[in-house]
Parts: C-alpha cells; sequence; structure tokens
C-alpha cells in the first residue's frame, strides 16, 4: 500500500518539445500539451473541474492574460473555472500546488495542470531583461540573472574555494543526459575541456559564468491531469505525492548568505520529514540547475554533500546516471531547456515516467522515490515534492 501523504495524484501528463519553436505560438504550446495529458489520463475533458496555468511572461509575450487559452483543448473545457499562477521561474510548480490543494479540499475532483512559455519570440536581450523583473527591483534592477548567480558563485569561491571545474562538470553531465531526451532542446555532447575555457563558442557571460553555465532560452509546455484518491480507481496508472512543500526566502539578495541556498534547504528538510524518508532514500532528483552553480548549491542544501564539498561530489560522479543519486537525467534546464512557466510542470512529468517505468533511454531501474526541486529567482520561491508510483 502507498504511503502518499496528500490526497491528490497524477494519472495523466503531456510534454511538448522544448526549444526554438518557430511554428508554435503560446496558445498552441497550451493546447497541445493539455490535449496529450488529457489524452494520457484516459479521461473525458468533461470530468475535468477546473484549470491551472503556471506562466511567468514579464513582458516575452503580448498574452497577459491567457489562462482560458486552455480551454481551446477541448469544447468539454468551455466554462470550467480557469487560473493564472506566476512565481518567476516556479510558476509551473505554482500552479500545480494550487490545483493540489484544491483537489485535496475535496473542492474539485479532477484538475488539468499546464506550465508554458513562448520565449524566443524576442531577443536574448530582452529576454533577459523580461527575466530581471524577477529580482528586486530597489537594488538589483542593474543585474541580469547570470549576474545575479555569479554572485552566488563569487561568494562560493570566496569561502570554499573555486567551484568552476565542478560547474563544468555538471553541464558537461547534463548535456550527456539530454541525448537521452528526445523533447530536450539542445541535444548536443560537450567536453570538459570546452565547458572550462573561455572561447568564441563559450564566452564569459558574468565572471565566472560562461554560456555553458547558463540554461536555454527555450519555447515549451508540459501539462499534468490531477486527480482525488476517490476517482483513481478506473484509471490505468497514479503518481502520488510523499511531499509537497513549498518555502520562500527574502527577495534582496543583500539579506541572505549567497554562499548557501538557506530558502531550499529549509525547503529539503520540510519535504523530508513530511515523507518520513532521508536523502538516501531517493532513486532520482530532477532540480533547477538555471545555471550550474545552482545545481552545486543545491546538492549541498539537500543534504547530498555538506557545505562546501559539493565539488567533491559532483568530480566523484555521484550524480551520474548510475551513481549514489542521479540528478537531472532530462539534461536539466541546463539542456533540455527552461521554458520558464513549463519548467516546474515538466519536472513531475519527468518525474512520473521515471516512477511508472515509461522514461525511455532516461530510466533508473526500479524507481520508487523521487524528487523535484523547482526554484523562482535566486532560491526565493522554493518548491520541493517527492512522489511515488501509487499500487493498490
Amino acid at each position: 500500500m502507498s504511503k502518499a501523504n496528500i490526497r491528490a495524484a497524477i494519472v495523466g501528463w503531456g510534454h511538448t518539445s522544448f526549444g526554438k519553436l518557430s511554428g508554435e505560438t503560446l496558445e498552441s504550446l497550451i493546447v497541445s500539451a493539455a490535449r496529450e495529458a488529457i489524452q494520457h489520463a484516459r479521461i473525458d475533458a468533461a470530468d475535468i473541474d477546473a484549470v491551472w496555468l503556471g506562466h511567468f511572461n514579464s513582458g516575452m509575450v503580448p498574452d497577459a492574460f491567457c489562462s482560458s487559452m486552455v480551454l481551446g483543448a477541448d469544447a468539454a473545457l468551455r466554462f470550467k473555472p480557469a487560473t493564472r499562477c506566476e512565481n518567476a521561474c516556479a510558476s509551473g510548480s505554482a500552479a500545480l500546488y494550487a490545483a493540489l490543494d484544491a483537489v485535496q479540499s475535496g473542492r474539485v475532483r479532477v484538475a488539468l495542470v499546464v506550465g508554458a512559455e513562448k520565449m524566443t519570440g524576442l531577443d536574448t536581450a530582452g529576454v533577459t531583461r523580461a527575466l530581471s523583473g524577477a529580482s528586486y527591483q530597489p537594488e538589483e534592477a542593474d543585474l541580469s540573472f547570470p549576474a545575479i548567480f555569479a554572485h552566488f558563485a563569487t561568494a562560493y569561491a570566496g569561502r570554499y574555494g573555486d567551484p568552476t571545474e565542478a560547474m563544468a562538470r555538471i553541464a558537461v553531465k547534463n548535456h550527456r543526459n539530454a541525448l537521452a531526451n528526445p523533447l530536450a532542446h539542445l541535444r548536443k555532447e560537450v567536453d570538459l575541456d570546452f565547458c572550462l575555457t573561455p572561447s568564441d563558442r563559450n564566452p564569459m557571460i558574468a565572471p565566472p559564468l560562461k554560456v555553458t553555465d547558463c540554461s536555454l532560452i527555450s519555447d515549451g509546455a508540459a501539462a499534468l491531469v490531477i486527480a482525488h484518491p476517490d476517482v483513481l480507481g478506473g484509471l490505468d496508472r497514479a503518481v502520488g505525492f510523499r511531499a509537497a512543500e513549498q518555502v520562500n526566502d527574502l527577495l534582496p539578495m543583500s539579506a541572505k548568505d549567497l554562499a548557501a541556498f538557506e530558502g531550499p534547504r529549509r525547503a529539503f528538510e520540510k519535504a523530508y520529514a513530511s515523507a518520513g524518508i532521508t536523502v538516501g532514500d531517493l532513486d532520482f532528483a530532477e532540480v533547477h540547475d538555471c545555471f550550474t552553480i545552482a545545481e552545486l548549491l543545491t546538492m549541498e542544501a539537500m543534504g547530498l554533500a555538506a557545505p562546501g564539498e559539493g565539488c567533491q561530489l559532483v568530480r566523484e560522479g555521484q550524480t551520474e546516471k548510475g551513481g549514489r543519486l542521479p540528478v537531472n537525467l532530462s539534461g536539466g534546464l541546463k539542456a533540455k531547456g527552461h521554458p520558464v512557466g513549463a519548467t516546474g510542470v515538466s519536472m513531475h512529468v519527468l518525474a512520473a515516467r521515471q516512477l511508472t517505468g515509461d522514461a525511455g533511454g532516461m530510466q533508473v531501474p526500479n524507481a520508487e522515490l523521487g524528487l523535484c526541486f523547482n526554484m523562482g529567482g535566486g532560491a526565493v520561491a522554493n518548491y520541493v515534492s517527492i512522489l511515488e508510483p501509487l499500487r493498490a
């Protein structure tokens, strides 16, 4: 019998390709992912009670009021309540957690969650400006997000030593993992020397971060169908939540220790306590590697390595496929792509596929317990889910 602590389960999912999808609009991406999730769940769209959409935008597209775009996926969705959720790069998880709350309460029996972003309509400078809206404007308005995470890397280096080799190894790992993900934006292997060395093809963006340390500007969408346990009997598959915890930290960088992820650490601790597990019980993790330094800091925040020891963990290959805890088997944001509003939902789709043996070349044998960590801003909005397959 399952030990799931949350009375809501994933019963279907959809996921578009991630990348520069010039033939797709925000609406077409939303509709495609939603239709796939409904079909995969083998339910009638009329049985969906409510819809949540995770979407950051911040000026990347003119569609500021887009929750009802989901209703275009099926005529039976017309007149269903639909709500857009925004929490920076964690907008997808914000939508998912809102749906979980509604389903657990009993007010909603079946929910549809979609995360989507259309980013490539702007040039890189335009996207950089849009994303900077997720920082603390009184102090950080002139900083890009690469510059913000460069501050984390610099603080870490000052306390524990230079992390750039470990960051490069993370990039190499995640690019290699993406080769097994047919939906990934960049399915191209890179070697350690290339990631370590600034060059015309790998320029310095915000020292010490180079292009290979930064996630991709991507289009894409992902979707989940969430159901109350009362309706699970007639469905083919279910993935339950042992924990779903959110912790928000202060917004200004100046108010935080940049050599550590304190908000994420607290979110992980709450999730482990809720699930009754330790980090050693996990079979895989999908984590928010918006920049390679973020994955390194996350390894320490989640307790996989002590503070300052994450670099050694990475050098030893403990987060590789087949290692102690495989991390970002999908390629992560680094190579799978990072369509902002879609990211949190995508992580949960990929975790659900792992836990039902449907992950193809990414599959971890006999995966029973997986973790998703989705983060908004500079370790500000932190969501940790611990998932397991549900069996009678």
